[in-house]
């Protein structure tokens, strides 16, 4: 069977994806408005995109900002941003696989999709072309597509030829002719040296020899004509690879009730889990594909703070955003993909382990901790909104602790900082990662700064071991009912702070009649008949 290759290109993509997201402050669109997209080159800053209004006006990509500016000085300009044109290209990638799973991307602003055997499901290959472009123009995008019988001829059509042109099998050869020479994805180099030979069209090169080609534009000129015209292959390695951990259900009839949709997915979240159970892994990411019986698909993310393989958690972060899918006429098949996914070793599920935060692994998090709220919460607002505390190797109440993502695992080995060294693990007397410990009470609040208070002592001024009875905390009087210390913290040595430059500290947990506990430090020389200055540092629930 011969092949036959569609080549889509999307010149405005940049613009294009900026418009259909965003709009002026006073709520107007940006479809007429002249946009400009533009990005650094060496020590110049050129266009690199431009809108339809910009290019009647006189702007093309390729020009300087400033020569811009003064053909059109209202010119609206966006600095590049190619990871997200990337993505945004992945994403048409994507939604292409609805007309055939071997899609490939061209470059970055273009496709190509082999529909060899596939356009009598769109009622032949016109009726596919043209729906394909229509649905993506329709979408917002400025899009020009051709269909040939090679990857490179179809490539030259969809540049340089008539635009939704469709070549017949066999007459690549014939309609290559009359398109410049542009047209074979040659180097400026190579094309301005065609020119002075009055080489223009790609039907010039047709009665020459190809050693004399070679000899004269090295063989990038024969290698181009011969994969357009199909004498040297082409091949097109698609972009999307069949994930190891995936799962698929199809339907006779399709499903439109959203009980019959989720009762779906709980199926596939055990066939899932089932086989990552087996093979030891938990995901961290999930993709649900709904395939509607119109050609269109729906998808669904959700992400997990820690390795997860339990069917009913992962329904449950589900539920929230099944609302959001539109059936339609129904769906005819549903796909669970594991995107993301981690070790995660065999868990002890009959005995729950007493620790609050679980296992290393996440086991016992993932149920009896707080991975479910950190799921639950992670889906709806973003895992980056969510931060946790860990332990930090220091003695010091200030670096004891360090503000992560709560999504990401217990290890600080990723983290680093100018403050933590080797010294610290050796040191310390908790390592980076481990569980809180037990035997060091600190306040549930601990303030930013620690801040003066004034007391009372019934013992003369600075006697050793002795808490205040009184003390006055903004503007509150506090009168100590009980006590409890002190514990003594030390600088860190081969460290250089200012805030622990008076020396040690003697701490105290006191408790006031009002059963309120706080923590509090004094600071200065311990003597007898020298006076010291007391700190609250922090408050207990």
């Amino acid at each position: 069977m011969q092949r036959r290759i569609v080549s889509l290109w999307l010149p405005r993509l940049p613009t294009d994806r900026l418009i259909r997201r965003q709009s002026n402050p006073q709520g107007n669109a940006w479809w007429d408005k002249a946009l400009a997209v533009t990005a650094e080159t060496g020590n110049r800053v050129v266009i690199s995109a431009v809108t339809r209004a910009a290019e009647l006006a006189g702007i093309a990509p390729g020009m300087a900002l400033a020569d811009a500016r003064a053909v059109l000085p209202d010119l609206f300009t966006l600095p590049a941003d190619e990871r997200a044109d990337a993505a945004m290209m992945e994403r048409l990638a994507r939604w292409c696989g609805a007309y055939t799973p071997w899609v490939s991307l061209d470059g970055p602003d273009g496709l190509w999709l082999d529909v060899t055997g596939c356009a009598h499901l769109r009622g032949g290959e016109e009726a596919l072309l043209n729906d394909l472009l229509e649905r993506l123009s329709g979408y917002g995008f400025s899009v020009r597509g051709a269909l040939a019988d090679t990857p490179g001829g179809a490539w030259a059509f969809a540049r340089c030829g008539e635009d939704r042109q469709v070549i017949p099998s066999g007459g690549t050869r014939a309609a290559l002719a009359p398109l410049p020479v542009a047209a074979l994805r040659l180097e400026s180099e190579t094309l301005s040296k065609l020119s002075r030979l009055g080489l223009r069209r790609i039907g010039d090169l047709y009665g020459l020899s190809r050693i004399s080609l070679a000899n004269r534009f090295r063989l990038d000129v024969v290698r181009r004509l011969d994969q357009a015209l199909g004498s040297a292959a082409e091949p097109i390695t698609p972009r999307a690879h069949e994930r190891p951990y995936r799962v698929r259900m199809a339907f006779p009839e399709p499903l439109v009730q959203a009980d019959d949709i989720a009762e779906a997915l709980k199926r596939l979240l055990q066939k899932l889990c089932a086989r990552l159970r087996q093979a030891q892994y938990g995901c961290r990411r999930l993709e649900f594909q709904c395939h509607r019986v119109d050609g269109d698909t729906q998808r669904l993310e959700i992400g997990t703070a820690r390795p997860l393989r339990d069917p009913k958690q992962l329904a449950r972060l589900f539920a929230e955003h099944l609302s959001q899918l539109d059936a339609a006429f129904g769906f005819e098949a549903l796909v669970l993909s594991a995107s993301g996914v981690e070790p995660l070793g065999a868990l002890q599920e009959a005995i729950p382990v007493g620790t609050p935060e679980g296992d290393a692994s996440g086991g016992a998090a993932g149920e009896n901790g707080t991975a479910p709220l950190i799921d639950l919460l992670g889906n709806r607002l973003g895992f980056e909104r969510i931060q946790r505390l860990q332990p930090v190797a220091s003695y010091l109440p200030e670096r004891a602790y360090r503000s992560v993502s709560a999504a990401q695992s217990d290890a600080l080995s990723d983290i680093t900082s100018d403050a933590t060294s080797d010294a610290d693990a050796a040191i310390a007397p908790h390592g980076a990662g481990a569980p809180w410990p037990a035997r060091l009470l600190r306040p549930a609040r601990l303030l930013k700064m620690p801040e003066a208070v004034e007391t009372l002592s019934l013992l003369p001024p600075g006697e050793p071991g002795t808490p205040p009875a009184l003390f006055v905390w903004r503007r509150v009087r506090h009168k100590v009912r009980a006590a409890e210390g002190p514990e003594r913290l030390s600088p860190e040595w081969w460290r250089r702070d200012p805030a622990w430059s008076k020396g040690a500290r003697d701490y105290w947990r006191v408790e006031d009649e009002a059963g309120r506990r706080f923590w509090l430090y004094r600071e200065g020389p311990l003597r007898s008949g020298v006076p010291v200055t007391w700190f609250l540092h922090g408050l207990f629930a």
